[in-house]
């Protein structure tokens, strides 16, 4: 399989960033497109709504249908599942890409925060991927991707913001026990990036306008996440990183998805400088 066409994809967290560049990707192949995402007004600090990411979707050559989805409330994953299925007639992929971060050591860090990041993160990763499991297991070649990140160790991924890494290495085990136990039935994989990504959280939370500059575009984890959703089911139990994804497909040169080619890449978090 080299293609997304017709096949269905429940995205959480893609009305922008790095989960509509997966959406765009696989609608360039014509594929169907659940955005279950919350933003429905536009925020002048965070670019995009599911209306928007919808109409995007489709001039790209997919179809779209827009759900506003608390991915904390069951209920609301239920419903979105459910529209999905009415819309569409299965689902055949599912990507867990939203998440929460909130960069604090224990002291500066709120319970409040706290509770977000793990529900968002870890909760919501095994509580997504469970409402689709049922219609993955009917589809031909199923697929779950989570946006997670290989589990290391190293102390120092969680001395400065203990909360946060708790709760991605969360995503890491849902996918790390998901590929084991539906081995054979539904491919289940992780993929994070080598550099930070220029999103919002980056803008935002982590750097400003130094960071963006500093990262690659969001295309870079599209393409790698699209070679890893047409592999056969067999394909599973992977933590990959998405220049290593596209460098075993032939890919040599990364420069075009740079941010800003001037400038250097900034490393993401939790990756050795082996890895």
């Amino acid at each position: 399989m080299t293609s997304l066409k017709g096949r269905t994809l429940f995205i959480t967290g893609a009305s922008r960033g790095i989960g509509l560049a997966i959406a765009l990707r696989a609608a360039q192949d014509g594929a169907n497109i659940a955005i279950a995402a919350k933003t429905l007004t536009p925020n002048p600090k965070l670019a995009g709504t599911i209306h928007s990411a919808a109409q995007t979707i489709e001039a790209a050559g997919g179809q779209a249908l827009p759900l506003q989805t608390d991915i904390r409330d069951e209920a609301q994953i239920q419903a979105a599942v459910d529209a999905t299925l009415h819309r569409f007639g299965g689902i055949d992929i599912c990507i867990n890409n939203a998440s929460a971060i909130t960069l604090t050591d224990t002291l500066s860090t709120d319970m409040k925060r706290y509770d977000l990041m793990q529900a968002v993160n870890g909760r919501a990763t095994f509580l997504v991927s469970k409402l689709c499991l049922p219609h993955l297991l009917k589809s031909a070649n199923p697929h779950i991707l989570t946006l997670a990140p290989p589990i290391n160790l190293d102390p120092r991924w969680f001395a400065p913001h203990l909360a946060y890494t708790m709760s991605k290495y969360s995503m890491s085990l849902v996918t790390l026990g998901l590929a084991e136990e539906f081995r054979g039935r539904v491919a289940v994989n992780a993929l994070w990036p080598r550099t930070t990504i220029a999103t919002a959280a980056i803008r935002n939370i982590l750097g400003g306008e130094e960071m963006m500059r500093r990262s690659r575009k969001p295309e870079i984890v599209a393409d790698a996440a699209h070679l890893i959703l047409t592999k056969p089911v067999s394909y599973s139990g992977n933590f990959l990183i998405d220049d290593d994804v596209l460098g075993a497909h032939g890919v040599t040169d990364f420069d075009h998805y740079k941010n800003d080619p001037s400038v250097d890449l900034e490393p993401d978090l939790f990756l050795s400088q082996s890895s």
